[in-house]
């Protein structure tokens, strides 16, 4: 989590166990906001790496897998807490930060 001018205020990472990719961006995604409404943001800018998270959260994608209903209407429902927000995706090479952070969390739990 970092300000409009790049200064980083946070980071977190879980291990979740085995989970499809598509759980574990939400669940990233809901950790993330979690953390910033801990940190008291109002406002939120979510890149990720996931265009399917982005389009689902942003209403351009219906959300049909039965397990990723339920992270989806949680994200909403966080999502809604703030003033202002938005969620868009990036390639991977363009979100090289959050991927090692998941790297170094995958080797601590071997």
């Amino acid at each position: 989590m970092s300000t409009p001018d790049g200064e980083v205020l946070d980071e977190s990472a879980e291990t979740l166990g085995p989970v499809t990719n598509n759980v574990a961006e939400y669940r990233g995604l809901l950790l993330g906001l979690q953390r910033a409404r801990e940190l008291g943001a109002t406002e939120v800018e979510v890149v990720n790496d996931s265009e399917l998270v982005a389009k689902q959260v942003n209403g351009a994608y219906k959300v049909k897998h039965a397990d990723m209903k339920p992270l989806h209407a949680a994200a909403l429902d966080v999502l809604r807490g703030f003033e202002r927000w938005t969620v868009r995706s990036v390639p991977r090479a363009r979100n090289a930060h959050a991927d090692a952070l998941v790297n170094r969390a995958l080797d601590a739990a071997r």
